[in-house]
């Protein structure tokens, strides 16, 4: 909230805007600026640009540093949240589900294609929001789009947490009418095409145990960036599912950063091949590539989609 106060200092009344917000521990911090004139306009902006150099401080102090996520890096990325939240605030409601319902057909349509789903961008679109079947393709395919975006739906609302249940239902709902299979996987399986050993079916639980906890102790301490990468790395060596994992697994990297009030990322089908490598190399303890994939991805998603969205709207 802003709001205007009176300071006399020296005998003399000045006229201060301050603003009280608050940090991501939970403490409120009180900014302010000296008014040198009735511009009101101008001094919102000026605590704007505070505010943002406050939140970016704080996830400088809090948030491990390495090579690929730098102090710079880390400078960027809170500048992204902060702009990403600048940016919904500005939109209406219509807007805000206008953008997400695009968002919702875009990152669907992109998902599904890394698994070979057949669908065009205005296919999702269309048994999505018109609910309509298309012609020539199968059920499977346009129940796992029909699906995929009450998962996303959910998660945008905050509905899930990273916890076993929340996993194996929001699991479940994207499998629905496909396979009735629900919870962790019963026999072994593999990714086409890939190097990568998943987990056997009896240490599923136990290793799914060990990422959920991985998660709950760093989720402060790692910018949501970059524990959505390495989540997300993990949880695809472990493929707990007997299908549908890479899906799951690109949910829960959205999970992850919404939950923190981050945008959102899109993983497009033109780069499978080298999202695909990245997890074979994550596989084999280099880290670094999925990590800086991630991150460029998160870098395009925002630029390319929301900040396209907001200069035409």
């Amino acid at each position: 909230m802003v709001y205007i106060i009176k300071r006399k200092i020296k005998g003399r009344v000045y006229n201060y805007i301050r603003k009280s917000i608050r940090l991501p521990d939970g403490k409120v911090k009180v900014i302010e600026a000296l008014m040198k004139s009735k511009n009101i306009k101008k001094y919102k902006k000026i605590l704007n640009e505070k505010e943002r150099k406050v939140l970016i401080n704080f996830a400088i102090k809090i948030y491990k540093q390495d090579y690929i996520f730098s102090k710079e890096e880390i400078k960027k990325i809170e500048g992204i949240k902060f702009d990403y939240k600048t940016l919904l605030k500005k939109l209406s409601k219509e807007q805000i589900k206008d953008v997400f319902d695009r968002f919702t057909a875009n990152f669907t349509y992109e998902s599904n294609a890394i698994e070979g789903n057949s669908l065009t961008l205005k296919d999702v679109a269309i048994v999505m929001f018109d609910k309509k079947s298309i012609e020539g393709k199968s059920l499977r395919e346009i129940y796992e789009t029909r699906n995929s975006r009450k998962v996303i739906e959910a998660i945008i609302k905050k509905k899930f947490n990273i916890s076993h249940e929340d996993i194996i239902k929001m699991h479940k709902i994207l499998m629905k009418d496909i396979d009735i299979r629900s919870g962790y996987k019963k026999i072994p399986n593999i990714i086409v095409g890939s190097k990568i050993k998943t987990t056997p079916p009896e240490k599923v639980y136990e290793k799914m145990s060990e990422l959920i906890k991985f998660y709950k102790i760093n989720v402060g301490k790692i910018n949501p960036v970059k524990l959505s990468a390495l989540f997300h790395g993990k949880f695809e060596q472990i493929h707990p599912f007997e299908d549908g994992n890479g899906r799951v697994g690109r949910f829960l990297s959205v999970l992850i950063l919404t939950k923190k009030g981050y945008p959102p990322i899109i993983i497009r089908n033109s780069q499978r091949t080298a999202y695909l490598k990245t997890l074979e190399d994550f596989d084999n303890n280099h880290s670094i590539n999925l990590e800086r994939f991630f991150l460029r991805k998160f870098k395009d998603t925002y630029k390319k989609f929301f900040e396209i969205y907001a200069r035409y709207v």
